[in-house]
């Protein structure tokens, strides 16, 4: 289906049509936001670059490619050459 063919031909007709099956004037005690931390708290979303998500298109497949970065990382010995030195 494409995005053109679902035209909304009379914007006026909508709203008609909801406003006798809701009444929001009647709605009492509604909180804005009150589950946003549970969302949070639930969530790690991060954007991929176009490139990247073409290497990587589901989050399994990122997933395990940073496991096994995690793997190669915990293997590799510090560079002690990269470390700091105090100067005198």
């Amino acid at each position: 289906m494409s995005r053109g063919s679902m035209k909304i031909e009379n914007n006026q007709e909508l709203e008609d049509e909801s406003l006798t099956e809701y009444d929001f004037s009647k709605m009492h005690g509604g909180v804005r936001g009150k589950y946003i931390g549970r969302y949070q708290a639930g969530t790690n979303i991060v954007l991929l670059e176009p490139d990247v998500a073409q290497a990587f298109p589901t989050s399994d497949s990122v997933n395990e490619a940073l496991r096994l970065l995690m793997q190669i990382a915990q293997r590799q010995k510090p560079n002690t050459a990269l470390e700091p030195t105090s100067q005198k």
